[in-house]
């Protein structure tokens, strides 16, 4: 009987699961956006609303308690500066997740984890300042 345990434990140390979930806690944040498992979206979803509460305060004890928990002080302020104000009316419900069928090599139920009013031009442009950064490096070079 597991009465008492909470939370899946995904075949991880419990070091292992609290570096898993910070770093898609760093990429939802990041992109606003995100594939992965049913199972680590839904165990992700209490994670990042818990960081959105805490950004929404925007005091400097809540920053250090955020960079303590996810260690990436640009999506910090990125969760500070831009994600908390989106929501400062919102009591709760940041986050949707969406069923997005099953993936191909083991049949394993996908999602799609998503903040409510996202800005759709965020997809991604992490992504391409990343690419054109390396690309002025080379043309420098």
């Amino acid at each position: 009987m597991r009465h008492g345990f909470q939370g899946r434990r995904f075949s991880r140390s419990q070091s292992h699961r609290k570096a898993m979930f910070a770093n898609l806690a760093v990429s939802l944040i990041e992109h606003e956006q995100i594939v992965t498992t049913l199972p680590k979206a839904k165990d992700l979803r209490p994670i990042v609303e818990k960081l959105v509460t805490l950004g929404k305060r925007g005091d400097l004890h809540a920053r250090r308690q955020v960079i303590a928990q996810i260690g990436n002080e640009g999506v910090v302020k990125r969760l500070f500066d831009t994600i908390a104000p989106r929501y400062a009316e919102r009591h709760g419900g940041y986050l949707r997740i969406m069923k997005a069928g099953f993936r191909q090599g083991d049949n394993a139920p996908m999602a799609v984890i998503e903040f409510v009013d996202r800005d759709t031009s965020a997809k991604g442009a992490v992504d391409r300042a990343r690419l054109e950064a390396e690309g002025t490096e080379e043309a420098a070079a």
